[in-house]
C-alpha cells in the first residue's frame, strides 16, 4: 500500500487489505468462501443504494450479495455468484473519522460480511473478529 499521504488507498489497496483479512481468518471460515468473489468499488450502485433506502452512499461500508450458506439446498440450482462488496469511499471516510487503523477497518467489514454469508449472528461475527487478531 502506498504511504504516500497526498493520494488515498485506491481500489487495489483496499483489495490486498482484504486479501489479508481473508488470510488471518481461520481455516474453517477461509474454506467456506470458496467460490465468493470479494469485489472493491468506490460505493454501492444506484439501485442498491435506493433498495436498501440509503439516505446517502457512504451509508453503507460493505454488502454480502448471495444466499448465505445454512439456507443453500444441495439440490437448489446457483442462481448467482455469492459476492461481499466492500466500498473504499465509504470506508476511507469512516477509517478518517475514527482515526482506527485502515487494516482493522477493513478487516472489520469483511468479517461482518463473511459472517452474513455464513448466517451468524452478532455476537459470533464479533468473536470471529477478536479470534482473527
Amino acid at each position: 500500500m502506498r504511504q504516500d499521504a497526498t493520494h488515498p488507498p485506491d481500489l487495489s489497496d483496499i483489495e490486498a487489505l482484504a486479501e489479508a483479512a481473508v488470510s488471518s481468518l481461520p481455516e474453517l471460515f477461509r474454506s467456506e468462501l470458496e467460490g465468493v468473489v470479494i469485489r472493491v468499488e468506490d460505493f454501492p450502485d444506484d439501485e442498491i443504494i435506493r433498495d436498501m433506502g440509503l439516505e446517502s452512499p457512504f451509508d453503507l461500508l460493505g454488502l454480502y450479495d448471495g444466499i448465505a450458506t445454512h439456507r443453500k439446498s444441495v439440490s437448489a440450482t446457483p442462481q448467482d455468484v455469492d459476492r461481499i462488496f466492500l466500498y473504499r469511499r465509504p470506508i476511507l471516510d469512516y477509517w478518517c473519522e475514527t482515526e482506527e487503523p485502515l487494516e482493522r477497518v477493513v478487516r472489520h467489514v469483511l468479517i461482518h460480511e463473511v459472517g452474513h454469508h455464513l448466517g451468524l449472528s452478532d455476537a459470533e461475527m464479533d468473536r470471529i473478529e477478536r479470534d482473527a487478531g
